[in-house]
């Protein structure tokens, strides 16, 4: 028995209503480039848009101009979609809170996840949306993931309730310690300003 092994998301779809108001939110909220558009090969009946998230992978709408929603909350049953998470940059998520406002949308205010920052707001047909931002970069390499992996078994060390800064500072220090190279023989933290001091 063998694995079938992911690569990454390819894409996720979901069931909208009409093609105005996927337009509307997916592009004109979120930004997303609406990228193309075709008939759904599955059903003649429905539109299937096409966005970008901003990775180049796909965000797609089932859309059906007979198809009315409701903004109610989506169900969260087992084996439904509880949410669906987006990356932003700090300079963007700084600005979530007044942008969101000024649509009149209702949202969470800004959660602290210790690794990240997150809100989060429903879409017009109730779907919950979060937007995250990480608290920081990996060293060049490296994914969020393996940094978070790293942190996750420091946590766990250390016996601490969830990840924290100082786990993702100590991640990122030995992911380098172990993948650079260097001409020094000791490279424990020094401290060279103790001579300075002493004299």
């Amino acid at each position: 028995m063998r694995k079938l092994q992911t690569q990454g998301v390819h894409h996720i779809t979901i069931v909208g209503a009409d093609r105005e108001t996927s337009i509307g939110f997916w592009e004109g909220v979120l930004g997303m480039p609406f990228v193309f558009e075709q008939p759904n090969l599955d059903n003649a009946s429905e539109s299937h848009l096409y966005f970008d998230p901003g990775d180049g992978r796909l965000i797609t709408i089932f859309t059906n101009e007979d198809r009315a929603g409701t903004p109610d909350r989506t169900p969260t049953d087992p084996g439904c979609v509880h949410h669906v998470a987006f990356s932003v940059s700090n300079a963007t998520f700084r600005q979530t809170v007044e942008r969101l406002d000024e649509r009149g949308i209702r949202h969470s205010g800004v959660k602290d996840r210790g690794f990240m920052d997150s809100i989060y707001f429903t879409d017009p047909l109730g779907l919950l949306i979060e937007l995250a931002s990480y608290r920081f970069e990996p060293p060049t390499g490296f994914t969020h993931a393996e940094v978070l992996l790293e942190a996750h078994k420091l946590r766990v060390e250390r016996n601490d309730y969830n990840i924290a800064p100082i786990h993702l500072a100590d991640a990122i220090e030995a992911l380098v310690l172990r993948s650079r190279g260097s001409l020094s023989d000791d490279r424990t933290p020094q401290d060279p300003y103790a001579k300075r001091r002493e004299g």
